[in-house]
Protein backbone atom coordinates (compact mmCIF):
# COMPACT_ATOMS: atom_id res chain seq x y z
CA UNK A 1 0.00 0.00 0.00
CA UNK A 2 1.88 3.16 -1.07
CA UNK A 3 1.06 7.10 -1.73
CA UNK A 4 3.47 7.93 -5.18
CA UNK A 5 6.95 6.82 -3.36
CA UNK A 6 5.50 6.64 0.76
CA UNK A 7 5.22 3.59 1.16
CA UNK A 8 1.95 2.67 3.99
CA UNK A 9 2.32 -1.14 4.24
CA UNK A 10 4.04 -3.80 2.95
CA UNK A 11 4.14 -7.46 3.28
CA UNK A 12 0.52 -8.17 3.87
CA UNK A 13 -0.45 -11.64 3.57
CA UNK A 14 -3.71 -12.81 5.52
CA UNK A 15 -7.38 -14.48 4.53
CA UNK A 16 -10.87 -13.76 5.85
CA UNK A 17 -12.68 -16.61 6.47
CA UNK A 18 -16.24 -16.61 5.54
CA UNK A 19 -19.14 -15.28 8.07
CA UNK A 20 -16.13 -13.98 10.35
CA UNK A 21 -16.10 -10.80 12.27
CA UNK A 22 -12.26 -9.68 10.95
CA UNK A 23 -10.73 -6.78 12.40
CA UNK A 24 -8.15 -4.17 11.29
CA UNK A 25 -6.88 -2.61 14.15
CA UNK A 26 -3.60 -0.70 14.92
CA UNK A 27 -2.54 2.87 15.94
CA UNK A 28 -3.24 5.93 14.18
CA UNK A 29 -1.74 6.50 11.32
CA UNK A 30 -0.28 2.83 10.25
CA UNK A 31 -3.12 2.40 7.55
CA UNK A 32 -6.06 0.73 8.30
CA UNK A 33 -8.46 2.96 6.64
CA UNK A 34 -6.39 2.70 3.71
CA UNK A 35 -6.20 -0.53 4.00
CA UNK A 36 -9.78 -0.78 3.53
CA UNK A 37 -9.98 1.43 0.21
CA UNK A 38 -7.89 -1.43 -1.31
CA UNK A 39 -9.92 -4.04 -0.32
CA UNK A 40 -13.37 -2.20 -1.89
CA UNK A 41 -11.59 -1.03 -4.65
CA UNK A 42 -11.05 2.56 -4.05
CA UNK A 43 -7.45 2.14 -4.59
CA UNK A 44 -5.29 -0.44 -6.68
CA UNK A 45 -1.98 -1.99 -4.79
CA UNK A 46 0.73 -1.27 -6.77
CA UNK A 47 2.16 -5.12 -5.92
CA UNK A 48 -0.11 -7.94 -4.98
CA UNK A 49 -3.09 -9.45 -5.63
CA UNK A 50 -6.67 -9.13 -3.18
CA UNK A 51 -8.59 -11.95 -4.36
CA UNK A 52 -12.37 -12.44 -3.73
CA UNK A 53 -12.63 -16.37 -3.24
CA UNK A 54 -10.46 -17.58 -6.65
CA UNK A 55 -11.26 -13.98 -8.32
CA UNK A 56 -8.69 -11.21 -8.29
CA UNK A 57 -10.17 -7.64 -7.46
CA UNK A 58 -9.27 -6.08 -10.68
CA UNK A 59 -11.75 -8.45 -12.82
CA UNK A 60 -14.02 -7.14 -10.50
CA UNK A 61 -13.50 -3.15 -10.88
CA UNK A 62 -13.01 -4.06 -14.09
CA UNK A 63 -16.58 -5.82 -14.99
CA UNK A 64 -18.27 -3.26 -13.10
CA UNK A 65 -19.68 -6.00 -10.73
CA UNK A 66 -17.58 -5.62 -7.09
CA UNK A 67 -20.11 -2.87 -6.15
CA UNK A 68 -22.92 -5.46 -5.65
CA UNK A 69 -20.24 -7.92 -3.79
CA UNK A 70 -20.46 -5.93 -1.00
CA UNK A 71 -21.90 -3.09 1.26
CA UNK A 72 -19.88 -0.40 3.22
CA UNK A 73 -20.57 1.76 6.03
CA UNK A 74 -18.60 5.17 6.80
CA UNK A 75 -17.73 6.54 9.69
CA UNK A 76 -20.47 9.41 9.45
CA UNK A 77 -22.77 7.18 7.49
CA UNK A 78 -22.58 9.09 4.47
CA UNK A 79 -26.03 10.21 3.89
CA UNK A 80 -27.25 12.77 1.18
CA UNK A 81 -28.78 15.11 4.05
CA UNK A 82 -31.48 16.30 0.72
CA UNK A 83 -32.71 12.36 0.72
CA UNK A 84 -34.70 10.99 2.94
CA UNK A 85 -33.93 7.96 4.89
CA UNK A 86 -36.04 5.78 2.24
CA UNK A 87 -34.51 7.45 -0.85
CA UNK A 88 -31.08 7.21 0.92
CA UNK A 89 -31.19 3.71 1.54
CA UNK A 90 -32.90 3.24 -2.24
CA UNK A 91 -29.61 4.57 -4.10
CA UNK A 92 -28.41 0.82 -4.95
CA UNK A 93 -31.49 -0.59 -5.85
CA UNK A 94 -31.97 2.39 -8.26
CA UNK A 95 -28.74 2.56 -9.74
CA UNK A 96 -28.22 -1.65 -9.74
CA UNK A 97 -31.93 -3.33 -10.08
CA UNK A 98 -34.77 -2.70 -12.30
CA UNK A 99 -37.28 -3.17 -9.87
CA UNK A 100 -40.29 -1.23 -9.54
CA UNK A 101 -40.85 1.39 -6.99
CA UNK A 102 -43.54 -0.61 -4.84
CA UNK A 103 -40.42 -3.68 -5.21
CA UNK A 104 -38.07 -1.01 -3.44
CA UNK A 105 -40.09 0.45 -1.07
CA UNK A 106 -41.13 -2.39 0.21
CA UNK A 107 -37.45 -3.98 0.51
CA UNK A 108 -36.32 -0.42 1.52
CA UNK A 109 -39.04 -0.84 4.97
CA UNK A 110 -38.14 -4.46 6.02
CA UNK A 111 -34.23 -3.35 5.42
CA UNK A 112 -34.94 -0.68 7.86
CA UNK A 113 -36.71 -2.81 10.15
CA UNK A 114 -34.41 -4.74 10.31
CA UNK A 115 -32.13 -2.20 11.73
CA UNK A 116 -34.59 -0.64 13.99
CA UNK A 117 -35.47 2.28 12.61
CA UNK A 118 -39.47 1.01 10.86
CA UNK A 119 -41.08 4.20 10.55
CA UNK A 120 -38.31 6.60 9.88
CA UNK A 121 -38.69 6.37 5.80
CA UNK A 122 -39.60 9.56 5.55
CA UNK A 123 -37.75 11.63 7.69
CA UNK A 124 -34.30 13.48 6.51
CA UNK A 125 -30.87 12.78 8.18
CA UNK A 126 -30.92 15.79 10.05
CA UNK A 127 -33.80 15.36 12.09
CA UNK A 128 -31.91 11.51 13.41
CA UNK A 129 -29.72 10.64 15.80
CA UNK A 130 -25.71 9.78 14.90
CA UNK A 131 -26.91 6.51 15.95
CA UNK A 132 -29.58 6.08 13.91
CA UNK A 133 -27.65 7.61 11.05
CA UNK A 134 -25.11 4.58 11.37
CA UNK A 135 -28.68 2.25 11.13
CA UNK A 136 -29.61 3.69 7.97
CA UNK A 137 -26.29 3.72 6.44
CA UNK A 138 -25.97 -0.07 7.58
CA UNK A 139 -29.54 -0.41 6.42
CA UNK A 140 -28.23 1.10 2.78
CA UNK A 141 -25.23 -1.12 3.06
CA UNK A 142 -27.11 -4.32 3.41
CA UNK A 143 -30.17 -3.83 0.46
CA UNK A 144 -28.74 -5.98 -2.23
CA UNK A 145 -27.47 -8.62 0.19
CA UNK A 146 -23.90 -8.49 -0.06
CA UNK A 147 -21.89 -11.25 0.95
CA UNK A 148 -19.64 -8.53 2.63
CA UNK A 149 -19.87 -5.61 5.06
CA UNK A 150 -17.20 -3.68 5.92
CA UNK A 151 -17.45 -0.67 8.25
CA UNK A 152 -15.14 2.15 9.10
CA UNK A 153 -14.94 3.10 12.60
CA UNK A 154 -18.84 2.23 12.90
CA UNK A 155 -18.69 3.29 16.68
CA UNK A 156 -17.20 6.56 16.05
CA UNK A 157 -19.03 9.54 17.53
CA UNK A 158 -21.71 7.18 19.22
CA UNK A 159 -22.09 6.64 22.57
CA UNK A 160 -21.28 3.64 24.47
CA UNK A 161 -24.71 2.37 24.32
CA UNK A 162 -25.50 3.27 21.10
CA UNK A 163 -22.29 1.37 20.18
CA UNK A 164 -23.28 -1.72 21.80
CA UNK A 165 -26.70 -1.90 20.07
CA UNK A 166 -24.65 -1.26 16.68
CA UNK A 167 -22.25 -4.10 18.04
CA UNK A 168 -25.23 -6.17 19.04
CA UNK A 169 -26.95 -5.17 15.55
CA UNK A 170 -23.37 -6.26 13.72
CA UNK A 171 -23.65 -9.94 15.26
CA UNK A 172 -27.35 -10.32 14.47
CA UNK A 173 -26.32 -9.59 10.99
CA UNK A 174 -23.85 -12.22 10.72
CA UNK A 175 -25.35 -14.71 12.63
CA UNK A 176 -28.56 -14.17 10.74
CA UNK A 177 -27.35 -13.88 7.06
CA UNK A 178 -24.40 -15.16 6.82
CA UNK A 179 -22.67 -12.23 5.73
CA UNK A 180 -18.62 -12.12 6.18
CA UNK A 181 -17.68 -8.71 8.00
CA UNK A 182 -14.31 -6.51 7.99
CA UNK A 183 -14.37 -3.95 10.31
CA UNK A 184 -11.71 -0.81 10.56
CA UNK A 185 -12.05 -0.21 14.62
CA UNK A 186 -10.27 1.30 17.92
CA UNK A 187 -12.47 0.53 20.08
CA UNK A 188 -12.21 -1.62 22.93
CA UNK A 189 -15.24 -2.75 23.44
CA UNK A 190 -16.02 -4.17 20.36
CA UNK A 191 -12.84 -5.80 19.28
CA UNK A 192 -13.12 -8.29 22.11
CA UNK A 193 -17.15 -8.02 22.35
CA UNK A 194 -17.73 -8.93 18.52
CA UNK A 195 -14.33 -9.94 16.67
CA UNK A 196 -13.45 -13.51 15.59
CA UNK A 197 -9.76 -12.48 14.56
CA UNK A 198 -8.05 -9.33 14.36
CA UNK A 199 -5.30 -8.33 12.40
CA UNK A 200 -2.83 -5.73 13.75
CA UNK A 201 -1.29 -3.01 11.65
CA UNK A 202 2.04 -1.35 12.89
CA UNK A 203 3.32 1.77 11.51
CA UNK A 204 6.56 1.37 13.12
CA UNK A 205 7.59 -1.83 11.05
CA UNK A 206 4.98 -0.77 8.02
CA UNK A 207 4.11 -3.91 8.62
CA UNK A 208 1.40 -6.68 10.38
CA UNK A 209 2.62 -7.42 13.85
CA UNK A 210 0.55 -9.83 14.51
CA UNK A 211 -2.99 -12.17 13.44
CA UNK A 212 -5.36 -14.14 15.55
CA UNK A 213 -8.05 -13.88 17.79
CA UNK A 214 -8.50 -10.80 20.13
CA UNK A 215 -8.04 -12.62 23.18
CA UNK A 216 -5.13 -14.66 21.85
CA UNK A 217 -3.36 -11.60 21.00
CA UNK A 218 -3.79 -9.62 24.09
CA UNK A 219 -2.29 -12.79 25.70
CA UNK A 220 0.22 -14.05 23.84
CA UNK A 221 1.43 -11.37 20.94
CA UNK A 222 4.04 -9.15 20.21
CA UNK A 223 4.35 -6.34 23.07
CA UNK A 224 2.50 -3.42 21.08
CA UNK A 225 0.32 -5.12 20.38
CA UNK A 226 -0.55 -6.26 24.03
CA UNK A 227 0.14 -2.48 24.81
CA UNK A 228 -2.42 -1.36 22.18
CA UNK A 229 -5.32 -3.60 23.66
CA UNK A 230 -4.98 -3.29 27.20
CA UNK A 231 -3.79 0.29 27.69
CA UNK A 232 -2.65 1.99 24.22
CA UNK A 233 -6.00 1.17 21.95
CA UNK A 234 -8.00 4.18 23.20
CA UNK A 235 -6.42 6.68 21.33
CA UNK A 236 -7.07 4.96 18.31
Amino acid sequence: MAYENYIVMNNLNFEINPREIFLIIGGSGCGKSTLLKYLIGIKRVRDGTIFYGNTDINRLLDSGNIAQKFGVLYQSGALWGDLTIAENVALPLNYYTDLSRKEIANLVSFKLSLVGLAGFEDFYPFEISGGMKKRAGLARAMILDPEFLFFDEPSAGLDPVSSRRLDDLILEIRDCFGTTVVIVTHELPSIFSIGDRAIFLDAETKTVLDIGTPKALLEHSHPRVRYFLSRGGIDG
